[in-house]
């Protein structure tokens, strides 16, 4: 920092053109800052710039035009200075989680480079580059247990985005040497001598009673160290998730008392109104019209009917909570296991909402980019097992949630239709419900609620 001190403000123009000529071959590459400030009746200018070197000085001025240069150290940051990146803050839901680290101590990163992961009971967070540099040291093992603001890494920045290493040239081949003719052999010029016969008798033999001889077979290639037929294993550690899931399901079987109840939808009024619709749907929203939204509307539309099957035990208080608000969580599968982002607000939406909502969270989801609030909350869940080609099944209730619709394959199958034998496409769905708050009565309504949007949605527009 170069601070000009000047003793009157009345020579300010000519103490300024002066002091900034002396200066002016030290900062002439530079870019600065002049900044004033006054006190006591003098004005102190402060003059910051990129120098080349840390040592600056001040020059005064006096009444007889005298300059005093004093030299002294400055404590300005360099621009490679060295950041520790801290854990980002996790959800009230989230207390800690396990880091995977993506780059080691050394590695050149740009701003915005992931260089780990922290997964969590829900979700994996992602910690970038805060800027260019080189990762100086890791503060956590890999697999070491984090909670929001641990110190993770130091970063050295660098300022600018680290250049990729361009492939060392290949080395020209040397030329070769011109190839040195062999010398010409001679002429024989006499007749080589013949071997004298053999007085021997010769066992001769017909060619048809000549045997050919196999070739040995090869031996087949053994890995080293593997003995043939080898039965062998491997153990691999349960990531976060997949352990909170585990531990979750278990928990929801030995608090709930669930119970499940099927019944089958026909499935041709929703595939013939799909089939018409689709390409003005897709125009319009640029959505695709799946079978996904009608199974969330028509659940939305049962549970305001059934509202005991949208509520839940709060067990600390033995009371039961009525939610007038529908949250749906859709079940996901990604290779990290099974998430459950939620579509908040569904009795408020049409098919073009739901729609959005669900490819909006779904592209997230194959991202890796669900936040901890995609998921929270949710007072019933739908799951689709169908995508799979499942035919049945049993789904496991998503605590705290007290019940959950399994959806299922759609396949051809044989039905009576007004007393005669008809193909329909058909697909069974589960309810598996908590039978401490919901009743079978209650129960079996909804389903068939279900069941009777889907097959005819009109039964949405007349409110039945």
């Amino acid at each position: 920092m170069l601070l000009l001190s000047l003793a009157r403000a009345r020579c300010l123009s000519r103490a300024l053109g002066r002091s900034f000529c002396g200066a002016r071959q030290e900062v002439e590459a530079s870019e600065f800052l002049l900044t004033d400030l006054c006190i006591d009746n003098h004005i102190f200018f402060s003059l910051a710039g990129k120098l080349s070197t840390r040592e600056t000085f001040a020059l005064g001025v006096n009444d007889s035009r005298i300059f005093t240069v004093c030299y002294f150290r400055t404590t300005t940051a360099c621009r490679d200075d060295v950041v520790t990146v801290n854990t980002p803050a996790f959800a009230e839901s989230v207390t800690e989680g396990d880091v995977r680290w993506e780059k080691a101590v050394g590695d050149t990163v740009a701003e915005d480079e992931v260089i780990c992961e922290i997964e969590t009971d829900k979700t994996s967070v992602q910690v970038p580059a805060p800027a260019a540099g080189v990762i100086e040291e890791l503060l956590v093992p890999d697999g070491g247990k984090v909670e929001g603001g641990t110190p993770l890494f130091k970063l050295r920045k660098t300022g600018a985005s680290p250049a990729k290493a361009k492939p060392a040239a290949a080395p020209a081949p040397e030329a070769a040497a011109p190839a040195t003719p062999p010398p010409a052999a001679p002429i024989p010029t006499t007749m080589p001598p013949v071997p004298p016969v053999s007085t021997l008798p010769v066992d001769a033999k017909p060619v048809s009673a000549v045997k050919p001889t196999a070739a040995p077979a090869a031996a087949p290639a053994v890995e080293p160290g593997v003995s043939k037929g080898a039965r062998l294993e491997q153990r691999v550690k349960m990531n976060r998730m997949r352990q909170r899931i585990a531990q979750r399901l278990k928990e929801a079987q030995n608090t709930c008392a669930m119970l499940t109840t099927f019944n089958e939808i026909d499935m041709s009024n929703i595939q013939e109104m799909r089939a018409r619709h689709r390409d003005p749907f897709l125009k319009k929203h640029n959505l695709k019209l799946g079978f996904m939204s009608a199974f969330v509307k028509a659940a939305a539309f049962a549970l305001q009917e059934q509202p005991v099957v949208n509520a839940v035990i709060d067990d600390t208080t033995k009371e039961i909570v009525y939610r007038e608000y529908v949250d749906i969580s859709v079940a996901v599968s990604t290779p990290r296991g099974l998430v459950v982002p939620v579509v908040r607000n569904v009795e408020t939406m049409n098919f073009a909402d739901i729609e959005r909502a669900i490819n909006e969270l779904g592209e997230k989801a194959r991202k890796n980019e669900l936040a901890i609030e995609d998921m929270d909350g949710g007072t019933f869940t739908i799951s689709n097992g169908g995508v799979f080609g499942s035919l049945f099944g049993t789904p496991i209730i998503n605590p705290p949630q007290s019940a959950i619709l399994g959806m299922h394959g759609i396949f051809d199958r044989p039905v009576a239709i007004a007393g005669k034998v008809e193909v329909r496409p058909m697909m069974f769905v589960a309810l598996t419900y908590d039978h401490r708050l919901i009743d079978g009565r209650e129960a079996v309504t909804f389903l068939r609620k279900i069941k009777a949007v889907v097959e005819d949605p009109r039964v949405l527009l007349l409110d039945l």
